[in-house]
C-alpha cells in the first residue's frame, strides 16, 4: 500500500468515525438508562466489598493483597465509568454482515476492511462510553464519603491513568476486532465469540480486582 492509499484510508476511516460518533450521540436516553444501571451495580458491589472488608473472618486479607477499602471503592467506580470500553459483543452491523454473507461486498470496497471495521467499532464504543461514563463519574464524585470515588494519589498518577485509558480503548477495540476475525471463520454459532469476550472481561479485572484473586492465580 503506497503513501497515497494510506492517507486515503485514514481520511475515509476518520470520516466514518465522525459519522458513527455523531449518530451515537443522539441516543441520550439510552445513555441515561445505562448510567443508572452502572450506578446501581456500583453501589451493590461497594456494599458487598464493604461487608467483606469489615466482617470477613480475615479482615486484613484485602489489605494484605494490596487494596484497602477506599481503594476498592474507587476501583469499582472506575470500572463502572469505563464499563462500555470493555467489548461485550460484536458490533451489530458487522455481525449482521458476517451472518448474511455481506462481508464479500465489504471486501469489494476500495477501503481496507480492518481499518473500516476498526473505525466503526471504535465509534460505536466511544459514544456510550461518553454518556454512561460521564454520568456515572458525576454521581461517583458527589456520593456520600462512604461511597465516594477517591481523588487521584498524585497529578502524575492521574496523567498515567489518562494515558492508560487512552491506550486501553484502542486495545479493547483491537481485541474486539480479533473476535470478529474469529467469528468470520466460524459457521456454527456465536458461542466461541461470547466465551472469548467473557474471558477477556474476567482477565481484565472488571468483575474482580486482580489483586484479590487467589495467590495461585496471581502469576497467571
Amino acid at each position: 500500500m503506497n503513501t497515497k492509499n494510506v492517507f486515503a484510508t485514514i481520511k475515509a476511516c476518520y470520516s466514518l468515525f465522525k459519522i458513527k460518533t455523531a449518530e451515537g450521540f443522539q441516543y441520550r436516553m439510552a445513555g441515561l438508562a445505562g448510567a443508572s444501571t452502572n450506578i446501581f451495580w456500583g453501589l451493590l458491589e461497594i456494599i458487598v466489598y464493604t461487608i467483606f472488608y469489615k466482617y470477613a473472618e480475615n479482615k486484613e486479607a484485602g489489605v494484605m493483597a494490596g487494596l484497602n477499602l477506599r481503594q476498592v471503592i474507587s476501583y469499582v467506580w472506575l470500572t463502572q465509568v469505563l464499563f462500555m470500553m470493555q467489548p461485550m459483543s460484536i458490533d451489530g452491523e458487522i455481525l449482521s454482515k458476517i451472518n448474511n454473507g455481506d462481508v464479500g461486498i465489504e471486501m469489494c470496497r476500495p477501503l481496507d476492511l480492518y481499518s473500516h471495521w476498526f473505525a466503526r467499532t471504535a465509534a460505536s464504543r466511544l459514544t456510550p462510553l461518553f454518556w454512561r461514563g460521564s454520568i456515572t463519574l458525576l454521581f461517583a464524585v458527589i456520593m456520600p464519603d462512604t461511597f465516594r470515588l477517591g481523588p487521584p494519589a498524585s497529578l502524575a498518577g492521574f496523567a498515567c491513568m489518562l494515558i492508560s485509558v487512552f491506550t486501553a480503548f484502542f486495545l479493547c477495540t483491537a481485541f474486539e476486532m480479533l473476535v470478529c476475525a474469529i467469528r468470520l471463520n466460524i459457521t456454527w454459532g456465536e458461542g466461541p465469540t461470547y466465551i472469548m469476550l467473557l474471558i477477556g472481561g474476567i482477565l481484565s479485572g472488571s468483575y474482580l480486582p486482580l489483586q484479590l484473586w487467589p495467590e495461585f492465580m496471581q502469576d497467571f
